[in-house]
């Protein structure tokens, strides 16, 4: 059965409201990314789609969403969205997204883009090919306690080290959704993309140190990455520690940042030891967790792009280099 092709326009969305439909009614949607599309007065929550019915019908009672369905095919023929949201377990995306894509919808997915490289790349084919823009939610790019700091911290000359501390406790489990995804490229990830992102230019070489802990398979990951801007990078992740974490550093010539957007962000200058203090909160202009980690903006960044038919931050011909790096991680240890 040929797929029909969605007629919204590829140029610039003029209309008022993007209208976007949504695919899944989990924790991560109803927890950070509905809330933010809510807040938006340009955006119109069309219908939603999930497959369990308690799930639906609370999320769109939630939400305001008048129309649900249980076959987002049917959403998509009957709704004829600007946009679609796919929030759904990694092992389940790539289906789904590829035919989105090939119907002609712009596109958001959770991290990570695709289980691995292989499919990650196979989906930036299928965004070329239809024109369409698609974006991986890597939302600690989008963290404002993060860009505040480097924005500080670049004034005074180009980053020279990023660190990159993601930990949690969580063994013996090493893989996610029964095993079909390990640490590292699921939920670890995160860090893999914050390092390149905060490093800039492309991996030159890497070092690696993966270990298996108590566990059931590899759950912690060490990595020195140097990139071609010159920059070090210095990835820390285990899910063998007392309690969950999630720190950046960036560190510029006699400049340094230290950020953690549940606590607070310190800025060190010249040698001195008292730090200019940050709050997470006042950085996002907002103190709900979808604003302090960043969930709000690259939301806000997708919708923008999908009005302004710009090439996103996070897209996924970009996501590629990073499930790339977490290969390189994998296949350069020490």
């Amino acid at each position: 059965m040929p797929v029909k092709k969605s007629t919204t326009k590829r140029a610039v969305l003029r209309k008022k409201q993007v209208r976007v439909a949504l695919i899944g009614a989990g924790a991560m949607a109803n927890g950070v990314h509905y809330p933010s599309l809510a807040e938006m007065g340009d955006v119109e929550m069309t219908a939603l789609c999930d497959l369990d019915a308690k799930k639906l019908a609370d999320t769109a009672r939630r939400f305001g969403i008048s129309r649900t369905y249980q076959d987002y095919r049917r959403m998509l023929d009957t709704e004829k969205p600007d946009a679609v949201y796919c929030l759904m377990p990694p092992h389940h995306v790539f289906d789904v997204a590829m035919d989105v894509m090939s119907r002609g919808h712009h596109l958001f997915i959770e991290k990570p883009p695709g289980l691995n490289a292989f499919q990650n790349r196979r989906m930036a084919e299928c965004v070329a090919r239809n024109k369409v823009i698609a974006v991986c939610g890597f939302q600690r790019r989008y963290v404002p306690l993060f860009t505040s700091l480097r924005n500080r911290v670049e004034k005074r000359g180009p980053i020279h080290t990023v660190v990159v501390t993601f930990v949690k406790c969580s063994y013996p489990g090493a893989s996610y959704y029964n095993g079909a995804i390990d640490i590292l490229s699921c939920d670890a990830v995160h860090a893999v993309d914050t390092l390149r992102h905060y490093c800039g230019g492309e991996v030159v070489s890497v070092a690696s140190d993966v270990r298996n802990l108590g566990a059931e398979d590899n759950n912690a990951f060490y990595a020195i990455a140097k990139f071609s801007s010159g920059a070090t990078g210095i990835l820390q992740t285990n899910w063998a520690v007392g309690r969950r974490f999630f720190k950046l550093e960036l560190h510029a010539q006699g400049i340094s940042a230290y950020a953690d957007p549940d606590d607070s962000g310190v800025l060190y200058q010249d040698g001195k030891l008292e730090g200019e203090s940050f709050d997470p909160a006042q950085c996002a202009g907002n103190d709900a967790d979808w604003h302090r980690w960043g969930f709000f903006a690259e939301n806000r960044h997708f919708i923008d792009c999908v009005k302004g038919n710009a090439k996103p931050n996070s897209s996924l011909s970009d996501t590629v280099k990073t499930m790339e790096l977490v290969d390189r991680i994998y296949h350069s240890q020490i």
